[in-house]
């Protein structure tokens, strides 16, 4: 999976955020970004982390522009960057990215081109508090 021959590791860490940002919002969209580094061999981007941002009024710029500063800012020190975004929509049957979730992708792409957009798949999000079924809940836009 991934651009120019790239692949993509999500740590347990970042898997367990966004998870549970989604089930805990079940009825509202959700998103974050994703914070990682290339690999030092340059094949893999590592996602190390996740950072969820908002769980309603997605498209507020002004607010979303501060995070994404602070977040970087901070996580910068550490020697991480902003490396992707992810993405639930409100409704269980939506399964296409929006255009507001599109823009905010592009924007990192901007910033870092290798960066990963996830969406998470919300009838997988729904099953997996019913069975335990371990599945991937996501679909990837890169």
């Amino acid at each position: 999976m991934g651009s120019n021959g790239l692949r993509y590791e999500i740590a347990q860490t970042a898997y367990i955020k966004f998870i549970l940002h989604s089930l805990k919002h079940p009825t509202s969209a959700v998103n974050g970004v994703l914070i990682g580094r290339i690999s030092a061999s340059n094949d893999v981007v590592e996602i190390a982390d996740a950072v969820p941002l908002f769980h309603s009024h997605i498209p507020l710029l002004p607010q979303l522009e501060i995070s994404l500063i602070m977040i970087e800012e901070y996580f910068s020190a550490k020697g991480l960057n902003i490396v992707g975004y992810f993405h639930a929509n409100e409704r269980s049957d939506d399964n296409e990215l929006g255009g507001v979730a599109k823009n905010i992708g592009d924007h990192i792409c901007r910033y870092f081109p290798e960066a990963a957009v996830l969406l998470l798949d919300n009838k997988k999000l729904d099953a997996l508090k019913k069975s335990k079924d371990r599945s991937a809940i996501m679909q990837g836009y890169i």
